[in-house]
């Protein structure tokens, strides 16, 4: 079967929701109370065919996501003339967006803050200096942001157009 990579993640979301439904199934089903006195009500559970549902859902779940890995392995998008698996491409979206963060944490920190002091006794007041070019680091920020919307964009593209084959059966 052909599919997209958004709908094989999607399909594999819609399964991972019918495999809950089958765990709630089990722990809600698989005991029961009765009092001695009186007839119990016994909940409709089959051991057998729960382990096997889940099972098969996991089954399909497993080649889907392989089928996805193996598309992102074989799989190039262009970018900026450079040359990019899919793979490639979601390990330096979590690089730029960890980058991004540091970016961000430092471009909010002002050239200078009073810290106090670390003698009791001291009255004079200690401050803390940037030890970096505020403007070079917001530069970079912006420059990571637009690298990171970049790939998404290129990704966002791939992933509603590309199609590759998934067995799942």
């Amino acid at each position: 079967m052909k599919m997209t990579s958004a709908y094989a993640n999607k399909l594999a979301n819609q399964l991972n929701d019918e495999k809950n439904y089958w765990r709630e199934k089990e722990r809600s089903s698989q005991t029961y109370t009765a009092s001695l006195d009186e007839e119990p009500v016994i909940p409709d559970y089959d051991y057998r065919q729960v382990a096997d549902e889940i099972g098969k859902i996991d089954w399909k779940i497993c080649r889907i996501k392989h089928a996805i890995n193996q598309a992102n392995v074989v799989n190039t998008i262009d970018l900026d003339g450079e040359t990019l698996t899919i793979d490639m491409v979601l390990v330096r979206m979590a690089q730029l967006n960890n980058r991004r963060d540091v970016l961000d944490s430092m471009r909010k920190r002002l050239p200078k803050t009073r810290t106090g002091s670390m003698h009791l006794r001291s009255s004079t007041p200690e401050y803390t200096y940037l030890n970096y070019d505020l403007d070079q680091v917001k530069a970079d920020y912006d420059k990571v942001c637009d690298s990171i919307m970049k790939l998404q964009i290129a990704l966002d593209r791939y992933n509603q157009t590309v199609e590759f084959e998934v067995d799942i059966d």
